[in-house]
C-alpha cells in the first residue's frame, strides 16, 4: 500500500522506511519506466545523492528499469544539477535523481525528468496512480548498463563559461555534510577563488546543521568563520546542491529576492526590456529594482518545475527563488545550479572593489516577517486561502496567480497553500515597519477567525 502524500507538487519525498521502502520504489521505478516508454524514451539517467538509502535505491531502480527494457546511464553519486548536466552532456532526457533535497537524513525521494524539466503537478498524480495500479512494462529485451563519471566534465563545463575578474576573492563554502561537498569547493577554487571549506565532508547524518543555508540558524557557524577568516562572503549549498545561500561580512543573510537583484542588474544590460518572472514571494524591493533597470516584471507561482516550465513558455533568461533556487538560461541551460550560480555572483564580486555590503548598499530596506508556516490540512489549506482572497478583494488589490498577494497599502501580504505539506505559507512585507505591523494586524486577525494558530 502507498502513501499518497509523497507525491508532492514537484517530486516524491518521505520517510525511510515507513512512506518509503524497498517495495515502493520498485513499484515507482517500474510505473516511471512504463510513463517514459509509453512517450518514446529507451534511455535513463539514473544519480543518487549522499543519503545513507540512496545507494540501495539506486540498485533497486537500475534493476526495475533494466527490466523494463530501458538502457541506464549511471552517472553515481552527484548533485542535481550535475543529473540535470548529464541530461544535456549525454543527449538523453529522461531519468531518476533520487534525492530529498534538503530534508532531514533519514528522508528519501525523486526527481523525475522527461522532456526538458522535471514532471509535476498532474503528471506526478497520473504517476501516482500507476504506481498504486501496480503498472510496469517488461522488456523484448533487459536493458543495458553504463557507468558514467561526468564529474570533469561539469567541471569544465562551469569554468570554460565563467571567467573571473582580477580580485582575489576569499570564500567559505558551506556543504552541510550534503551531496556538494565532493565538488563545490573545487569548482570554486579552479575558478580562481581561496577557499575555506566548512563542512564539506559527506556524512548522510547532517551532525553540523540541516543542509539548508536559506535558513538563518543553519548559517550561524558560516557567518562565524567568514568573519574569523576575514573572507568576503560565505556561500551555503543545500542537501543536493540546487539551492543557494549567501552570507555577507556583517553576517546578513543575503535572501534569494536580494540576490537576483544582484543578478538582474548584471542580465538586463544585456538584455533590455525582458520579461522577468517574479516569485509570489519575492520582496517588492526586486519588483522596482527591475522596473527601475527597464525590465517587466511578472509575478508567478512558487516551485522549481513550474518556473521552468513558465521560462521556456516565455523564452525567459533568468529568474530565482527566495528558497534560493537560481535559473540562468541567458549563458547557461535554464536548470536551477547552486555552484553555477556562485560562480555567476563571484564574477560579479571579482570585477569590482565593492563588498556585497556596498553593492547592495542602494537597495530599499524594505520590513518582512519570516516566511511562516501555519499548519493546516491538505484537504482544507486551499479553502482557506480562496476565504482569504474572497474577504480583501473587496478591500484591496488582489495578485491571486499562487494564493492571494494582497496589496495593502505600504505594503503586501500573502496566503498561499504550501506545495509540499500540509500547511499554509504566510509573510508580510511592509515599507516601515508601522506598514509591517499594521498589515500583520489586519491579516493575522482575519486568519484567527479562521480558526488559524500564527503562534
Amino acid at each position: 500500500m502507498i502513501t499518497k502524500e509523497v507525491f508532492r507538487q514537484y517530486d516524491i519525498r518521505g520517510k525511510v522506511p515507513e512512506e518509503l521502502d524497498d517495495l515502493t520504489v520498485q513499484g515507482i521505478a517500474q510505473a516511471f519506466a512504463c510513463y517514459a516508454s509509453n512517450r518514446g524514451r529507451t534511455t535513463m539517467i539514473v544519480g543518487r545523492d549522499n543519503r545513507s538509502s540512496s545507494s540501495r535505491f539506486r540498485d533497486i531502480v537500475v534493476e526495475a528499469l533494466l527490466e523494463a527494457g530501458l538502457d541506464v546511464m549511471d552517472v553515481g553519486e552527484v548533485i542535481t544539477p550535475m543529473f540535470y548536466y548529464a541530461s544535456h552532456h549525454l543527449g538523453f532526457d529522461a531519468g531518476m535523481m533520487i534525492t530529498a533535497s534538503h530534508n532531514p537524513g533519514r528522508d528519501n525521494g525523486f526527481k523525475l525528468l522527461l522532456g526538458s524539466s522535471t514532471i509535476y503537478g498532474e503528471d506526478i498524480q497520473a504517476l501516482a496512480e500507476m504506481v498504486e495500479q501496480g503498472e510496469k512494462s517488461v522488456g523484448e529485451r533487459r536493458g543495458q548498463l553504463r557507468v558514467v563519471d561526468i564529474t570533469e566534465d561539469y567541471v569544465r563545463e562551469i569554468i570554460g563559461r565563467v571567467k573571473l575578474g582580477n580580485r582575489h576573492i576569499k570564500v567559505v563554502v558551506d556543504c552541510g555534510n550534503g551531496t556538494a561537498g565532493f565538488i563545490a569547493p573545487r569548482v570554486l577554487r579552479e575558478l580562481g577563488c581561496e577557499v575555506i571549506e566548512l563542512y564539506c565532508d559527506s556524512d548522510p547524518n547532517f551532525p553540523n546543521h540541516h543542509p539548508d543555508p536559506v535558513k538563518a540558524e543553519n548559517c550561524v557557524d558560516l557567518v562565524r568563520v567568514v568573519q574569523a577568516e576575514g573572507a568576503d562572503l560565505g556561500i551555503g549549498f543545500d542537501g543536493d546542491g540546487d539551492r543557494i545561500g549567501v552570507v555577507d561580512t556583517d553576517g546578513n543573510n543575503i535572501w534569494g529576492d536580494i540576490l537576483m537583484i544582484l543578478f538582474w542588474r548584471e542580465i538586463l544590460l544585456q538584455h533590455p526590456g525582458a520579461d522577468c518572472i517574479v516569485e509570489v514571494k519575492c520582496s517588492q524591493a526586486l519588483i522596482d529594482e527591475i522596473e527601475r533597470l527597464g525590465g517587466k516584471p511578472m509575478i508567478y507561482k512558487t516551485g522549481h518545475s513550474l518556473i521552468k516550465a513558465k521560462m521556456k513558455e516565455i523564452g525567459a533568461v533568468f529568474t530565482g527563488e527566495m528558497s534560493g533556487h537560481m535559473f540562468f538560461a541567458d549563458e547557461y541551460y535554464g536548470y536551477d545550479d547552486a555552484i553555477y550560480a556562485a560562480a555567476r555572483l563571484l564574477r560579479i564580486l571579482s570585477n569590482t572593489e565593492k563588498s556585497l555590503i556596498e553593492l547592495l548598499a542602494d537597495v530599499p530596506e524594505y520590513y518582512s516577517t519570516p516566511e511562516m508556516r501555519v499548519k493546516s490540512s491538505d484537504a482544507e489549506k486551499f479553502n482557506l486561502v480562496e476565504k482569504v482572497r474572497s474577504h480583501f478583494v473587496n478591500l484591496y488589490e488582489v495578485i491571486d496567480i499562487d494564493g492571494a498577494r494582497i496589496l495593502f497599502p505600504g505594503g503586501w501580504g500573502l496566503v498561499r497553500a504550501s506545495n509540499t505539506g500540509p500547511e499554509l505559507i504566510v509573510r508580510c512585507e511592509g515599507k516601515t515597519l508601522d506598514d509591517l505591523e499594521r498589515i500583520k494586524a489586519e491579516l493575522f486577525a482575519f486568519l484567527k477567525k479562521l480558526g488559524l494558530n500564527l503562534e
